[in-house]
């Protein structure tokens, strides 16, 4: 064999244990920039204020109050209509029709869902009506519904609880539908049968799709709310905040109109982080079932 190819030996090399005690603090401090970022609220405050400058320079820049009044105008008209214009009685009586047409329109998807997940006729049944009715615009009942049952919140309720059973439905149905086999079995091992087995197995496993379902179906029945009373008008004597918004555009207040659609805004912001956020921090998150991004 060659020289160059003779191995030779590598020394040996002896690594010592380190002493714990001497290592120091490995963990760094977060910085100022840090601590500040990891706030969501502070992030979506953040944002909502780069929203309202763009809002304030695009109007500032259009220069016509009749077609886009500035963020300061709006904001003026918003806190005179709710002093003196009735926009928070306007806005209670919208916010009653929601609760009742949202609560009718859950409990009748809670219904159907119950059907479904106990056999498999009401499985097909639910799956032909969601796929029947779910396209079809809540709003577009509308004239019917003035013809069924007149002039009345009933009118407004029904097309609110269309708006909402369908896409309830499908995802509590969907939820109940992908709970997986394994969950099945541990709750039968345990023993679980009737409301035990389905509190504590399938309503836990299918909760992330029946939150998003109930999200859904509010976001839905609040726009739809919206749009049956810029088109319904009054009811039972009665204006909601879509009336309120109808008005004040008949009267070319367009601040006043642009402070109807922030109201319907700042409604929408606050149920979503107010209500349907800690209904998640206090389960899907808690249970670890999505990812925190906070």
């Amino acid at each position: 064999m060659p020289d160059e190819y003779v191995l030779s030996e590598r020394p040996e090399y002896i690594r010592e244990t380190l002493d714990a005690g001497k290592i120091g603090d490995i963990r760094q401090p977060l910085t100022l920039w840090e601590k500040i970022s990891n706030i969501s609220v502070l992030r979506k405050s953040v944002i909502l204020l780069l929203l309202a400058a763009l809002w304030q320079g695009y109007a500032l820049w259009a220069d016509n109050p009749l077609i886009f009044p500035t963020f300061k105008d709006t904001i003026i008209a918003f806190f005179d209509a709710l002093v003196h214009g009735g926009l928070l009685s306007r806005t209670m009586v919208s916010l009653k029709l929601l609760v009742m047409g949202y609560a009718a329109g859950i409990a009748l998807a809670t219904v159907m869902t119950i059907f479904a997940v106990s056999s498999r006729i009401g499985s097909d049944f639910l799956d032909t009506l969601t796929s029947m009715f779910n396209p079809l615009p809540a709003i577009a009942l509308l004239p019917l519904s003035l013809l069924w049952f007149g002039l009345g919140n009933f009118s407004i309720i029904f097309v609110l609880i269309h708006s909402v059973l369908w896409p309830v439905s499908l995802n509590m149905h969907s939820g109940f539908r992908g709970v997986s086999n394994t969950l099945r079995m541990v709750g039968h091992n345990y023993g679980l049968s009737g409301w035990g087995y389905i509190s504590k197995i399938l309503v836990p496993a299918a909760f992330p799709s029946i939150l998003t379902g109930i999200k859904i179906g509010w976001a839905f029945a609040w726009r739809t709310l919206i749009a049956a009373e810029l088109v319904f008008g009054v009811s039972s004597g009665q204006g909601g905040l879509g009336w309120f918004i109808y008005e004040n555009k008949n009267e070319m207040e367009v601040a006043y109109v642009f402070a109807g659609l922030l109201t319907v805004i700042l409604i929408g912001i606050s149920v979503e982080n107010l209500i349907f956020r800690n209904i998640e921090n206090r389960t899907v998150r808690k249970w670890g079932m999505c990812v925190l991004s906070e």
